[in-house]
């Protein structure tokens, strides 16, 4: 009986040592939300940069119709792949504050 109880405390006392340690992770959304806005800014400078530098060589030198569609066509999947990058990004970010809201709530820190 006396195991049992100590068992219990014991438990008790490294459960709130977690709910503690869980609490002082006070994680900062907007400005991690700031930092992967910028992140963005500079992928998508320097996607245009080296599009423009592309389209840019196609321009000095004779180039079929169908080699310039094809550029332009992998230029447009480069540019949806990024966007479809930033937006996931952003959606596991949005995903992992809702996760710390609905804990916080439950357990009530």
């Amino acid at each position: 009986m006396r195991n049992v109880l100590i068992v219990t405390v014991a438990t008790l006392c490294f459960g709130f040592s977690l709910a503690g340690s869980t609490r002082a992770q006070d994680i900062n959304f907007r400005d991690e939300r700031r930092n992967l806005n910028a992140l963005y800014k500079q992928d998508w400078n320097a996607l245009k940069v080296r599009q423009k530098n592309q389209m840019q060589s196609l321009r000095g030198r004779e180039v079929s119709p169908a080699v310039r569609a094809e550029a332009k066509h992998k230029m447009q999947r480069e540019r949806r792949a990024l966007r479809d990058k930033h937006k996931d990004e952003m959606q596991e970010l949005k995903d992992r504050q809702r996760a710390l809201r609905e804990s916080q709530r439950i357990y009530g820190q």
